[in-house]
């Protein structure tokens, strides 16, 4: 038996009484502590030969519990005092604090998890748990990767490998110390971060992992949380870190990264007057459910006084996919008329004449403005990307499938798997904003 959890959330009540009635006194008793009963998918181990399992959730997506429940599979036997798969264990985090309160006592730790016959003892002064058969799990601070020096364990859970200021040295020293027994294994429990030491250990054939968002463990966490940190992060590179659960890595050359972004984020109800507003449309070649998507993106920009005092903000990603000529043209217009832009700029290598025409149909009074692509995407998104580096550019929260799309673009090109035509939108309504506009100086890039 792998999960049961999958069964019970959509079992009805009648079939969890008929289960629970089929069961004996001593089975019944023994259900809450059985985890692969109640487990979610990612919390139990894969199958096969594996020397490391990596558990990378977002917060409170239940990697404490998976870890610790880990540990009690290795350690504990059939009876209380019966021996284990693992006699010698490393309970390795950033601080002997942290592995005492999360791994140890903590809510999800190990002893909140044994049942009461096989509950280990914990002796403070030697930093080390004891279970009635005698198996052992000894305590260590990632600050001291030297006092893995000499033990030697058949098991080891390490929690929160991604924040540890000597990652690379504690986890070193661990494989050395971990050589005893047939098959010694090893659990990583972490949030994601973009670390060497982690992208490294992911990379090793031995290693196995599962993964977890933190919605996947709703059912235990407050509705208020969850809607508030995904309301708050969602899209951000914090909220793909933290939330999804996934490790966010920059491109070798990218012309933006998530870190950057982030840092020149705006607050809808705090942005700065605005000078004008234009909406950005990159049309798709065909208008039919198999096309590329259309690029509409609103941006304002800032530019009364001294340069200096320059900014823009973009404001909204109103992309479609799929639409119609007609369709995209709508929902360009309604942008116009959500943020009052003053005019739309439309590149217009694929439609000639006609991309205007079909604009005009739905408003024709529309201020239209012609673009033609003369330079590579990756050339014209460069001046733009050096708007970013001037910090005069900023993102309202929402704009994460744009803001994919701006980090696959490198100095050689775009690595993402269809057309870049969000950033498209981006670039034509800064350019026009501001580098064809000459409030400030166009940036010096090679080729342009």
């Amino acid at each position: 038996m792998r999960s049961g959890a999958g069964w019970l959330a959509s079992a009805t009540l009648s079939q969890v009484d008929a289960f629970l009635g089929g069961l004996s006194d001593n089975a019944l008793l023994a259900l809450p502590w059985m985890f692969e009963f109640w487990a979610l998918p990612h919390q139990l181990p894969p199958e096969g030969a594996w020397k490391t399992w990596v558990i990378m959730g977002g917060r409170g997506a239940g990697k404490t519990r998976a870890g610790a429940e880990w540990v009690r599979a290795q350690v504990e036997g059939a009876l209380p005092t019966d021996p284990g798969r693992a006699k010698r264990v490393a309970l390795v985090g950033e601080t002997v604090d942290q592995v005492r309160e999360v791994m140890i006592f903590g809510e999800s730790g190990i002893l909140s998890c044994s049942p009461p016959d096989r509950k280990p003892e914990w002796n403070g002064t030697r930093k080390q748990l004891t279970w009635p058969n005698g198996a052992v799990a000894q305590v260590f601070s990632a600050h001291d990767p030297d006092s893995l020096r000499g033990p030697q364990f058949d098991a080891a859970w390490v929690d929160e490998l991604a924040k540890w200021k000597k990652g690379q040295e504690t986890w070193d020293m661990l494989q050395f110390a971990l050589r005893l027994g047939d098959n010694p294994q090893q659990v990583v429990t972490t949030t994601p971060q973009n670390v060497e030491v982690l992208k490294a250990i992911m990379k090793n054939p031995s290693t196995v992992s599962t993964h977890a968002p933190t919605a996947a463990n709703k059912a235990y966490l407050a509705k208020s949380f969850l809607e508030e940190v995904t309301a708050r992060y969602a899209g951000q590179s914090i909220g793909l870190q933290e939330l999804d659960g996934l490790l966010v890595e920059d491109l070798d050359g990218a012309l933006w990264t998530r870190m950057a972004l982030d840092d020149n984020r705006v607050e809808a109800d705090k942005i700065p007057f605005l000078s004008r507003i234009v909406v950005a449309v990159d049309p798709p070649v065909t208008g039919t459910k198999g096309s590329d998507e259309c690029g509409i993106v609103v941006v304002g920009a800032f530019t009364e006084g001294p340069t200096q005092n320059w900014r823009a903000v973009v404001l909204e990603d109103a992309s479609v996919t799929g639409a119609s000529p007609d369709g995209w043209a709508r929902a360009a217009v309604a942008a116009m008329d959500r943020h009052k832009a003053d005019r739309m700029v439309v590149e217009v290598n694929q439609g000639g004449d006609m991309v205007e025409s079909v604009v005009r149909q739905v408003d024709p009074l529309v201020a239209f403005k012609k673009v033609n692509a003369t330079k590579g995407k990756h050339l014209r998104a460069e001046p733009v990307a050096a708007l970013y580096e001037q910090g005069r550019v900023s993102h309202v929260r929402g704009l994460g499938k744009l803001e994919d799309q701006m980090c696959q673009m490198t100095r050689n090109g775009y690595r993402g798997d269809r057309s870049p035509d969000r950033l498209d939108a981006l670039v034509w309504a800064l350019t026009d904003l501001v580098l064809d506009a000459g409030y400030i100086k166009r940036p010096q890039v090679r080729g342009l």
